[in-house]
């Protein structure tokens, strides 16, 4: 009787849906794959220098990031050789040289590729299915790698999901990305946090704490640029591009 009641127990957890991991393990599992996205120049001192966080995806030898984190046309040394790097054992971080694959403006995703061996990529989930109030956790190198090149993680909750560009109140207000965004009808649902992040952490991805599936990408400029534009001071407030558009984009990237 012992060992029947015993096994009800057991065959009532197998039911009940997939076993959790605690969030200890997830993020041992998930820090091999979240990778430093920057610039290296032998002239430069520091030669390296961090943009942002991306995390491997598709083949093992891609990176998912923001667009943002990218040289842009100001930039001054636009000479500079895009490069991520990666961890390679427990402390030890690998360079390697990277080039740009896809970039998707509109979602402010971009797509890289790596030299050299590849790295365990992370599972992306369909982000349809994300609801507010959720557990989620983010992970990345904030505040430029002032706190040393190892990644932080942060966990929080989706406090809601809601239109990327809103129309603001008085046409002084209105910036470059929200009129473009306003003018094409490209505006689309983001995932606002309660967690914050910093500068360093865009690129980085969300995730579900109890899968490591990944559900989205943080991003503390893009969407504050437009969303945020008609407060005098930007919030702190946290925002994620879902996941869906990053599926997309390597779908539509899979044969390069």
């Amino acid at each position: 009787m012992k060992y029947l009641n015993l096994f009800v127990v057991l065959l009532g957890v197998l039911l009940s849906g997939p076993l959790r991991a605690d969030l200890p393990g997830v993020i041992a599992k998930i820090k091999p794959s979240v990778v430093i996205v920057g610039t290296y120049k032998s002239t430069n001192s520091p030669r390296f220098g961090l943009r942002g966080t991306g995390f491997i995806a598709g083949n093992g030898n891609m990176v998912v990031t923001n667009a943002h984190v990218l040289q842009q046309p100001g930039d001054l040394d636009l000479d500079s050789k895009l490069v991520v790097q990666m961890r390679v054992g427990q402390n030890e971080l690998q360079m390697r040289l990277a080039t740009l694959v896809s970039v998707d403006t509109v979602h402010d995703l971009a797509l890289l590729r790596f030299e050299g061996p590849p790295g365990t990529m992370l599972r992306l989930r369909d982000s349809d299915s994300v609801q507010e109030g959720q557990a989620v956790a983010f992970m990345g190198f904030p505040i430029g790698g002032a706190l040393g090149f190892s990644p932080v993680t942060h966990r929080g909750t989706i406090s809601s999901i809601a239109a990327a560009a809103l129309p603001t109140p008085t046409a002084q207000q209105l910036n470059e990305k929200t009129i473009r965004s306003l003018r094409s009808g490209e505006s689309f649902t983001v995932f606002q946090l309660d967690g914050t992040a910093y500068p360093g952490n865009s690129g980085g991805p969300l995730f579900d704490p109890d899968t490591g599936d990944v559900i989205g990408v943080v991003n503390m400029v893009f969407i504050k640029g437009t969303r945020e534009s008609a407060l005098t001071n930007p919030s702190g407030i946290t925002y994620a591009i879902p996941s869906r558009h990053v599926l997309d984009m390597l779908q539509a990237n899979a044969a390069k």
